[in-house]
């Protein structure tokens, strides 16, 4: 990947997870996850209630796909954002669910109903 591909993948991820309150960057799309863990990610927005959602499809494209992993510096997909922020991947969702901080992040957020 060039560097100035490389600039504007990175520039797309940071106006996607900062112009909205909450990114997955994910395989797949919220209707049809490509992945168990894709799946999953999905799952535990929507038993939290989760309105404001964007998703990305990282296997629609390899330079965001490998992009995304880059920019968190976190070498799985799906990636959370939350206000700009890198929350984590699945297990970090799974744990932080089962704790109610990812919901009380969602809620602070203003992307539950």
């Amino acid at each position: 990947m060039s560097e100035a591909v490389q600039s504007e993948v990175q520039n797309f991820i940071r106006e996607t997870v900062t112009g909205h309150p909450v990114v997955l960057f994910m395989k797949g799309t919220a209707q049809f996850p490509q992945c168990g863990f894709s799946g999953r990610a999905i799952q535990i927005l929507k038993e939290i209630g989760v309105t404001q959602l964007v998703t990305v499809n990282v296997l629609e494209d390899a330079e965001v796909r490998q992009g995304v992993k880059d920019y968190a510096n976190w070498p799985t997909i799906p990636q959370l954002y939350i206000k700009g922020e890198f929350v984590g991947g699945t297990d970090v969702m799974n744990e932080m669910h089962a704790s109610g901080e990812l919901a009380k992040l969602l809620k602070d957020a203003g992307a539950i109903a």
